[in-house]
C-alpha cells in the first residue's frame, strides 16, 4: 500500500469495526453516499459514531443536524470521527457551532507486518487467544479494570462480541502474567489490514512492555495466517499509547479528530 491506501484502511477499517460492533448492540444504521453511522446501541458516546461524511456546503448543517437529532432521540452521547476523507474542509468547525465539542484527537498509525520490531520480552507473560465464551468473561473482566469508562464499557463490548462471535474477523487477546490476566486487545480484520483495538494493561501491570508485547503478539498471528492476506497493521493511538506503538515500528500517516456530543441531564 502507498500512503494514501494506507490513510484509506486506518479510516475505513475504523469505521467498519463501529458500524458493526453498533448494528450488534442494536444501533440505527445509516449508510449512503453522504454519511455513515451507527447511533443508539451503545451507552458510551464513542460508539454512537458518525464514521464518515462525504458532503457539501449546502448539505452538511442539515446531515449534523440530522445526526444531533438521533442522539437526542436516543438520549444517548455520540461522536463524530472526523479522518482526512471526510468533507466539507469546514467540518470541525460546523460542528463545533452546532454544539460538538471537540474530544481530542488520534493519531492514524500503520506499520508493515513484516517490519514489525521484536522488543524486549516480558518474564511471565503468556499470550492466548480467546476462543470460547469463558476465555472472552475473563477478558472483559480484565478490560473493566483499566480501560475507557471502565466496567460499563467493557460490559457492552463484551456483550457486543459474544452476538458477533469469537471467530475472524474478530480476534480477541488476553495477556497473563505468572498465571494472572493482566492485559487484553483486539485485532479487527478489515479493508485489507489487522486493525487493533482495545489495548489494555492493569495499572498494577503497567511500564513493564505488556502492552507492546500483546500487540506484537495479536500482529504477528494476523500475519502469519495464511487466509487472512494481511500485510499491515493499523490503529488510532492514545497520546498515551503512541511512543508505544512507534517501538514497535508505527508510522503516523494521518489525524482523526473527535468531536463529542451528550444530552443535558437534570436531576
Amino acid at each position: 500500500m502507498d500512503e494514501a491506501e494506507l490513510v484509506r484502511a486506518i479510516e475505513q477499517n475504523a469505521a467498519e469495526l463501529l458500524m458493526a460492533m453498533g448494528a450488534a448492540g442494536g444501533g440505527r444504521q445509516r449508510d449512503d453516499a453522504g454519511v455513515r453511522w451507527t447511533i443508539g446501541g451503545s451507552p458510551i458516546d464513542y460508539h454512537n459514531a458518525v464514521v464518515a461524511a462525504d458532503l457539501t456546503a449546502r448539505t452538511a448543517d442539515a446531515v449534523i443536524a440530522e445526526s444531533l437529532q438521533e442522539l437526542k432521540d436516543h438520549d444517548v452521547p455520540g461522536s463524530w470521527h472526523v479522518g482526512p476523507s471526510m468533507r466539507p474542509a469546514d467540518l470541525g468547525e460546523r460542528l463545533l457551532a452546532a454544539g460538538f465539542t471537540h474530544g481530542g484527537s488520534e493519531p492514524g498509525m500503520a506499520v508493515d507486518l513484516a517490519e514489525l520490531a521484536d522488543p524486549a520480552r516480558t518474564t511471565g507473560l503468556r499470550v492466548d487467544r480467546v476462543r470460547t465464551e469463558e476465555d472472552l468473561g475473563v477478558w472483559v473482566e480484565t478490560l473493566g479494570r483499566g480501560f475507557g469508562e471502565g466496567v460499563k464499557e467493557a460490559r457492552w463490548v463484551g456483550e457486543v462480541y459474544r452476538r458477533l462471535g469469537l471467530g475472524d474477523p474478530w480476534r480477541h487477546y488476553l495477556g497473563w502474567l505468572d498465571g494472572e490476566p493482566v492485559a487484553t486487545t483486539t485485532i479487527y480484520l478489515a479493508a485489507g489490514v489487522a486493525g487493533v483495538y482495545f489495548v489494555m494493561t492493569v495499572p498494577e501491570a503497567r511500564r513493564r512492555g505488556i502492552g507492546t508485547a500483546i500487540t506484537r503478539t495479536a500482529l504477528q498471528d494476523a500475519r502469519n495466517t495464511r487466509d487472512t492476506g494481511v500485510r499491515y497493521g493499523v490503529l488510532g493511538s492514545s497520546p498515551a499509547g503512541r511512543s508505544v506503538y512507534a517501538g514497535l515500528g508505527f508510522r503516523e500517516y494521518c489525524t482523526i479528530d473527535l468531536y463529542e456530543w451528550s444530552p443535558t441531564r437534570t436531576d
